[in-house]
């Protein structure tokens, strides 16, 4: 991880204050940028979360995943956090803080709905986690959420009596999870083949790869310049929303740190499933929640601050996983490991 990625907490606040900015200066920005819309999707929000989402399906990798049955508990304590628990959390905390706002509970209901498969990447890799776990893991989700994202988000607003446009909301899917996941095995299917899978890796992932994160960037300046007067106005809503949020993600954090230490999981494993598992899609939430209500929506609002306490929390949680490491509260691992662990200890300045 370079300095850049490092710091992106910092980044992430610097673009929503600039998009503040602009929306005080520039009031009339969210009317032009709004009105660009096809179908109710609103092009340059579809454009920045769609490159968010490309590179990271650039990484679903079909073959490996038959490694599953060799080791399949960390897997399967990760599908359960994240189709179970954190749906199920989130939704009771929901009730706690906004019963009163339908908008804000449909942003956690979003959020809690939706497995992350993209920044997981980065956190893992930070921890010092199993990198093959990460990469089987993130393919497993691209593939579940296809096919449980649109049911169990139906299911939740339907217990709460949530109206939503299920037609927008598989919209939202096939366009933001579906056509970036068909484009992204296209294109490494054709640049494999022409240029290798060598020149693949190590130039056009890690490019793109890049180019998402400007595109995170991008999509908070506009999100913020779009709900710039909505935030300021309603800056208690902020407050609101971020209660849940954040006790939702120690909750989540809590019970998968207990559960991976309890199935005796190794840290390398434990430590991506803890992540992956405390850690929602954004990207997906955000688009869902715009082509809904609107970029200036209560929803809207709700889904851009789960980003934006996301980043700090799994950012802090890499620390603490090296820390726990560091005190035996994982199983220890096998020698062969621990050899493995040893540099890797030496090479993080732990």
């Amino acid at each position: 991880m370079n300095k850049f990625e490092k710091y992106l907490f910092l980044w992430v606040l610097l673009c929503m204050v600039i998009g503040l900015l602009i929306s005080q200066v520039v009031p009339n920005v969210a009317n032009v940028i709004d009105s660009w819309q096809v179908g109710g999707i609103s092009i340059p929000i579809g454009i920045c979360l769609f490159l968010m989402m490309y590179p990271a399906l650039l990484n679903l990798q079909l073959s490996e995943l038959k490694k599953l049955r060799n080791n399949p508990k960390p897997i399967i304590l990760t599908l359960i956090s994240n189709w179970i628990i954190a749906p199920i959390i989130t939704l009771v905390l929901a009730n706690l803080f906004l019963k009163e706002n339908q908008q804000l509970v449909l942003s956690l209901i979003l959020l809690g709905s939706s497995p992350c498969t993209a920044m997981v990447l980065v956190w893992g890799k930070l921890a010092n986690g199993n990198q093959e776990q990460n990469v089987i893991t993130t393919s497993v989700n691209t593939i579940t959420i296809m096919f449980f994202y649109v049911p169990l988000v139906s299911l939740l607003t339907g217990i709460q009596n949530i109206p939503i446009d299920r037609l927008m909301l598989l919209l939202s899917a096939l366009v933001f999870i579906g056509l970036p996941l068909a484009l992204g095995i296209i294109t490494k299917k054709i640049l494999t083949q022409v240029k290798g899978q060598e020149w693949f890796d190590l130039k056009y992932r890690p490019f793109i790869g890049k180019l998402s994160t400007l595109a995170l960037l991008s999509t908070l300046i506009i999100l913020f310049a779009l709900n710039g007067n909505v935030l300021i106005s309603n800056f208690d809503k902020l407050l609101l929303v971020s209660a849940p949020l954040l006790i939702g993600f120690f909750l989540v954090v809590g019970i998968n740190l207990f559960i991976t230490r309890v199935a005796g999981l190794e840290y390398p494993e434990a430590i991506i499933s803890v992540i992956i598992g405390s850690s929602s899609h954004f990207e997906i939430a955000i688009a869902t929640a715009v082509g809904m209500y609107g970029v200036g929506s209560m929803a809207a609002l709700g889904t851009t601050m789960g980003l934006f306490w996301e980043v700090p929390i799994m950012l802090s949680l890499v620390y603490i996983g090296r820390y726990l490491r560091q005190k035996g509260f994982w199983k220890s691992p096998k020698i062969v490991d621990r050899k493995r662990m040893t540099a890797d200890t030496v090479g993080d300045g732990s």
